[in-house]
């Protein structure tokens, strides 16, 4: 059985990313499906355009738990069954690769902020820390949160593999799918990034015209 572990333990996760709670908790809570308005994403930034704060909120949680956990039970029971740092690099991907691509909701996902930081917190939390920090940073002085996130996931696989002394101090493998996490949230962004630079991309705060 253990053999056929690392394949099961990425396909559980894939799976487990491909849960679209945006959509969930909408049809739960009797709201409007998020990919039929604002940006039609399915993500807790759409569902707040909703009006209803607990909705995006609770998409918020369970889309970065759901990046969480699977890298946690790797971390914590991985080696019973064999799995090693590959399959870990594998298992966080694969859960990223499920909320951009959904199989459960014919591969139309989100942009993946939300489950990315899960991973990174299960992953190393003072990476995900390093990480947050440079978020907050560009949001305070752009009051842009696309821009923030591209930075971020810019910045995510520099700090994993340059934090030598460090507790994240990361083997190769983990350090590279960081980085292909990072490459795939940028260009779920492409429109966000399209718009930063005509210089018509929304700030925080900014009233609608």
């Amino acid at each position: 059985m253990e053999s056929g572990a690392p394949v099961l333990a990425v396909l559980a996760a894939y799976l487990l990313g491909s849960l679209s709670f945006a959509v969930v908790i909408s049809r739960l809570m009797g709201l409007s499906d998020p990919r039929t308005y604002g940006s039609k994403n399915p993500g807790a930034t759409n569902v707040l355009r909703s009006g209803n704060k607990a909705a995006a909120v609770l998409t918020l949680l369970f889309d970065a738990l759901k990046g969480w956990l699977p890298v946690y039970l790797v971390k914590a029971h991985g080696a019973d069954w064999g799995l090693g740092e590959g399959t870990l690099a594998w298992v966080f991907l694969a859960a990223f690769v499920g909320h951009l691509f959904p199989v459960f909701f014919r591969f139309k996902g989100g942009k993946g902020v939300a489950t990315a930081a899960g991973v990174l917190i299960a992953l190393e939390p003072m990476l995900a820390l390093s990480v947050l920090a440079s978020w907050l940073i560009v949001v305070y002085f752009s009051r842009m949160v696309s821009l923030a996130s591209v930075v971020a996931a810019l910045f995510a696989p520099v700090y994993y593999q340059f934090g030598d002394g460090v507790a994240w101090s990361a083997p190769g493998a983990q350090v590279l799918a960081v980085a292909v996490m990072g490459v795939l949230l940028i260009w779920r962004h492409a429109e966000n990034i399209g718009r930063i630079i005509a210089g018509t991309e929304s700030r925080l705060g900014a009233k609608k015209t």
